[in-house]
Protein backbone atom coordinates (compact mmCIF):
# COMPACT_ATOMS: atom_id res chain seq x y z
CA UNK A 1 0.00 0.00 0.00
CA UNK A 2 1.34 3.45 -0.91
CA UNK A 3 1.36 5.89 2.10
CA UNK A 4 0.07 8.37 -0.05
CA UNK A 5 -2.70 6.16 -1.52
CA UNK A 6 -4.15 4.23 1.51
CA UNK A 7 -7.13 2.76 -0.57
CA UNK A 8 -5.41 1.33 -3.28
CA UNK A 9 -6.99 -2.01 -4.17
CA UNK A 10 -10.84 -0.59 -2.48
CA UNK A 11 -13.77 -0.96 -4.62
CA UNK A 12 -15.93 2.13 -3.51
CA UNK A 13 -20.36 2.21 -4.18
CA UNK A 14 -21.34 5.52 -3.89
CA UNK A 15 -25.15 5.73 -4.25
CA UNK A 16 -25.85 9.47 -4.48
CA UNK A 17 -28.62 11.34 -7.04
CA UNK A 18 -26.02 14.52 -7.13
CA UNK A 19 -23.79 14.68 -10.01
CA UNK A 20 -22.04 17.19 -8.09
CA UNK A 21 -21.21 15.47 -4.73
CA UNK A 22 -20.66 12.32 -6.56
CA UNK A 23 -17.73 13.88 -8.45
CA UNK A 24 -16.32 15.07 -4.99
CA UNK A 25 -16.51 11.20 -3.98
CA UNK A 26 -14.62 10.25 -7.40
CA UNK A 27 -11.68 12.72 -7.41
CA UNK A 28 -11.14 11.60 -3.54
CA UNK A 29 -11.38 8.04 -4.39
CA UNK A 30 -9.13 8.93 -7.60
CA UNK A 31 -6.31 10.22 -5.04
CA UNK A 32 -6.60 7.80 -2.61
CA UNK A 33 -6.17 4.52 -5.11
CA UNK A 34 -9.39 3.40 -4.91
CA UNK A 35 -11.93 2.67 -7.62
CA UNK A 36 -15.27 3.84 -8.13
CA UNK A 37 -18.70 2.67 -9.26
CA UNK A 38 -22.30 5.22 -8.77
CA UNK A 39 -25.66 4.30 -8.29
CA UNK A 40 -27.96 7.38 -8.53
CA UNK A 41 -30.79 5.43 -6.93
CA UNK A 42 -32.10 2.59 -4.64
CA UNK A 43 -33.27 0.33 -7.82
CA UNK A 44 -29.29 1.33 -9.80
CA UNK A 45 -27.71 0.59 -6.30
CA UNK A 46 -29.73 -3.34 -6.05
CA UNK A 47 -28.29 -4.15 -9.67
CA UNK A 48 -24.74 -3.29 -9.18
CA UNK A 49 -25.20 -5.07 -5.58
CA UNK A 50 -26.30 -8.11 -7.64
CA UNK A 51 -23.39 -8.09 -9.75
CA UNK A 52 -20.02 -7.33 -7.88
CA UNK A 53 -19.20 -6.81 -3.98
CA UNK A 54 -17.71 -3.65 -3.14
CA UNK A 55 -15.15 -3.41 -0.07
CA UNK A 56 -16.74 0.17 0.87
CA UNK A 57 -20.68 1.66 0.47
CA UNK A 58 -20.80 5.14 0.80
CA UNK A 59 -24.80 6.11 1.08
CA UNK A 60 -26.84 9.15 1.07
CA UNK A 61 -29.61 9.51 3.18
CA UNK A 62 -31.95 11.02 0.81
CA UNK A 63 -32.32 9.50 -2.56
CA UNK A 64 -35.26 10.17 -5.23
CA UNK A 65 -36.66 6.18 -5.24
CA UNK A 66 -36.66 5.91 -1.07
CA UNK A 67 -34.59 6.58 2.42
CA UNK A 68 -31.14 5.49 2.49
CA UNK A 69 -31.00 4.91 5.81
CA UNK A 70 -33.44 1.85 5.33
CA UNK A 71 -30.40 0.44 2.02
CA UNK A 72 -27.81 0.96 5.26
CA UNK A 73 -29.90 -1.51 7.45
CA UNK A 74 -30.17 -4.08 4.86
CA UNK A 75 -26.59 -3.93 4.21
CA UNK A 76 -25.86 -3.95 7.58
CA UNK A 77 -27.34 -7.59 8.03
CA UNK A 78 -26.91 -8.87 5.11
CA UNK A 79 -24.14 -11.63 4.94
CA UNK A 80 -21.72 -11.60 3.90
CA UNK A 81 -21.22 -7.73 4.50
CA UNK A 82 -19.94 -4.83 2.78
CA UNK A 83 -16.79 -4.12 5.31
CA UNK A 84 -16.93 -0.61 5.29
CA UNK A 85 -20.59 0.93 5.17
CA UNK A 86 -20.96 5.24 5.45
CA UNK A 87 -23.32 7.64 5.62
CA UNK A 88 -23.62 10.96 3.76
CA UNK A 89 -25.81 13.58 3.77
CA UNK A 90 -25.42 17.50 4.72
CA UNK A 91 -28.37 17.41 7.05
CA UNK A 92 -27.19 17.82 10.81
CA UNK A 93 -29.27 14.86 11.78
CA UNK A 94 -27.71 12.62 9.39
CA UNK A 95 -25.04 11.36 11.70
CA UNK A 96 -27.48 9.87 14.24
CA UNK A 97 -29.80 8.71 11.79
CA UNK A 98 -26.89 6.70 9.79
CA UNK A 99 -25.56 5.45 13.03
CA UNK A 100 -29.00 4.41 14.29
CA UNK A 101 -29.22 2.32 11.13
CA UNK A 102 -25.55 0.12 11.29
CA UNK A 103 -23.23 2.75 9.35
CA UNK A 104 -19.85 2.55 10.67
CA UNK A 105 -19.07 6.03 10.20
CA UNK A 106 -20.23 9.19 8.59
CA UNK A 107 -19.49 11.73 6.04
CA UNK A 108 -20.67 15.12 6.13
CA UNK A 109 -21.48 17.01 3.02
CA UNK A 110 -19.69 18.85 1.49
CA UNK A 111 -17.44 16.17 1.17
CA UNK A 112 -14.11 17.63 0.19
CA UNK A 113 -10.69 16.78 2.57
CA UNK A 114 -8.68 14.25 1.24
CA UNK A 115 -7.48 13.68 4.84
CA UNK A 116 -11.50 13.10 6.39
CA UNK A 117 -12.71 10.80 3.61
CA UNK A 118 -9.29 8.69 4.09
CA UNK A 119 -9.58 8.70 7.86
CA UNK A 120 -13.46 7.74 7.86
CA UNK A 121 -13.12 4.64 5.57
CA UNK A 122 -9.73 3.84 7.32
CA UNK A 123 -10.88 3.88 10.91
CA UNK A 124 -14.37 2.00 9.74
CA UNK A 125 -12.30 -0.92 8.51
CA UNK A 126 -12.66 -4.32 10.51
CA UNK A 127 -9.04 -5.08 12.57
CA UNK A 128 -8.08 -8.11 9.72
CA UNK A 129 -8.51 -5.21 7.45
CA UNK A 130 -6.95 -2.04 9.12
CA UNK A 131 -4.31 -0.02 7.46
CA UNK A 132 -4.25 2.56 9.90
CA UNK A 133 -0.33 2.84 9.50
CA UNK A 134 1.36 6.10 10.85
CA UNK A 135 1.36 9.10 7.91
CA UNK A 136 1.26 12.03 7.40
CA UNK A 137 -2.29 13.61 6.51
CA UNK A 138 -2.65 15.17 3.09
CA UNK A 139 -3.91 18.65 3.21
CA UNK A 140 -5.84 18.50 -0.37
CA UNK A 141 -9.23 20.02 -0.62
CA UNK A 142 -10.97 18.49 -3.88
CA UNK A 143 -13.11 21.06 -6.11
CA UNK A 144 -15.48 19.20 -8.71
CA UNK A 145 -15.91 20.01 -12.14
CA UNK A 146 -19.19 22.86 -12.15
CA UNK A 147 -20.39 20.49 -15.00
CA UNK A 148 -22.05 18.06 -12.14
CA UNK A 149 -23.49 21.02 -10.45
CA UNK A 150 -25.49 22.36 -13.68
CA UNK A 151 -26.15 18.46 -14.25
CA UNK A 152 -28.04 18.88 -10.67
CA UNK A 153 -29.34 22.80 -11.34
CA UNK A 154 -31.04 21.43 -14.63
CA UNK A 155 -32.67 18.09 -12.80
CA UNK A 156 -34.14 20.96 -10.22
CA UNK A 157 -34.90 23.07 -13.08
CA UNK A 158 -36.76 20.47 -14.77
CA UNK A 159 -38.76 18.64 -11.97
CA UNK A 160 -39.54 22.31 -10.47
CA UNK A 161 -41.26 22.69 -14.53
CA UNK A 162 -43.70 19.65 -13.73
CA UNK A 163 -43.98 19.98 -9.42
CA UNK A 164 -47.57 19.67 -8.40
CA UNK A 165 -47.63 16.58 -5.69
CA UNK A 166 -46.30 16.25 -2.33
CA UNK A 167 -43.63 13.94 -3.02
CA UNK A 168 -41.93 15.75 -5.44
CA UNK A 169 -41.89 19.05 -3.46
CA UNK A 170 -40.54 16.52 -0.47
CA UNK A 171 -37.89 15.97 -3.57
CA UNK A 172 -36.95 19.37 -4.55
CA UNK A 173 -36.27 20.68 -1.10
CA UNK A 174 -34.30 17.86 0.00
CA UNK A 175 -32.29 17.20 -3.21
CA UNK A 176 -31.34 21.01 -3.36
CA UNK A 177 -30.57 21.56 -0.05
CA UNK A 178 -27.97 18.89 -0.28
CA UNK A 179 -26.75 20.17 -3.50
CA UNK A 180 -26.85 23.77 -2.01
CA UNK A 181 -24.76 22.61 1.03
CA UNK A 182 -22.36 20.73 -1.70
CA UNK A 183 -21.66 23.93 -3.57
CA UNK A 184 -21.22 25.78 -0.49
CA UNK A 185 -24.61 28.31 -1.66
CA UNK A 186 -25.99 29.26 1.33
CA UNK A 187 -28.88 31.22 -0.36
CA UNK A 188 -29.97 28.86 -2.19
CA UNK A 189 -30.20 26.45 1.18
CA UNK A 190 -32.07 28.58 2.56
CA UNK A 191 -34.50 28.81 -0.06
CA UNK A 192 -35.14 24.85 0.04
CA UNK A 193 -35.01 24.83 3.91
CA UNK A 194 -38.18 27.51 3.73
CA UNK A 195 -39.61 25.45 1.39
CA UNK A 196 -39.14 22.53 3.07
CA UNK A 197 -40.74 24.10 6.29
CA UNK A 198 -43.83 26.03 4.69
CA UNK A 199 -44.74 22.44 2.89
CA UNK A 200 -44.55 20.52 6.35
CA UNK A 201 -46.41 23.63 8.15
CA UNK A 202 -49.16 23.50 5.07
CA UNK A 203 -48.51 26.30 3.83
CA UNK A 204 -48.98 27.80 0.77
CA UNK A 205 -45.42 26.85 -1.43
CA UNK A 206 -46.03 28.78 -4.64
CA UNK A 207 -44.18 31.58 -4.09
CA UNK A 208 -41.23 29.60 -2.33
CA UNK A 209 -41.02 27.49 -5.83
CA UNK A 210 -41.69 30.65 -8.65
CA UNK A 211 -38.10 32.10 -5.94
CA UNK A 212 -36.19 29.11 -6.19
CA UNK A 213 -37.05 28.45 -9.69
CA UNK A 214 -35.82 31.59 -10.25
CA UNK A 215 -32.51 31.16 -8.14
CA UNK A 216 -31.73 28.06 -9.54
CA UNK A 217 -31.50 29.94 -13.34
CA UNK A 218 -29.85 32.37 -11.90
CA UNK A 219 -27.38 29.76 -10.71
CA UNK A 220 -27.47 28.18 -14.37
CA UNK A 221 -26.46 31.27 -16.13
CA UNK A 222 -23.90 31.93 -14.24
CA UNK A 223 -22.07 28.59 -14.65
CA UNK A 224 -22.84 28.63 -18.24
CA UNK A 225 -20.51 31.62 -18.23
CA UNK A 226 -17.55 29.99 -17.03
Amino acid sequence: MQPDRPLTGLTVLVIEDSRFASEAVRLLCLRSGARIRRADCLRSAARHLRSYSPMVAIVDLGLPDGNGADLIATLTAAEPRIPVILGMSGDPDGRDTAIGAGADGFLAKPVESLAVFQQTILRAMPPEMSRMAPRALPTEVVQPDESGLRDDLNHVAEVLSSARDTGSIDYIARFLASVARSARDGALEQAASELARDHMAGNAVASDLVRISGMVQDRLDRVAGF
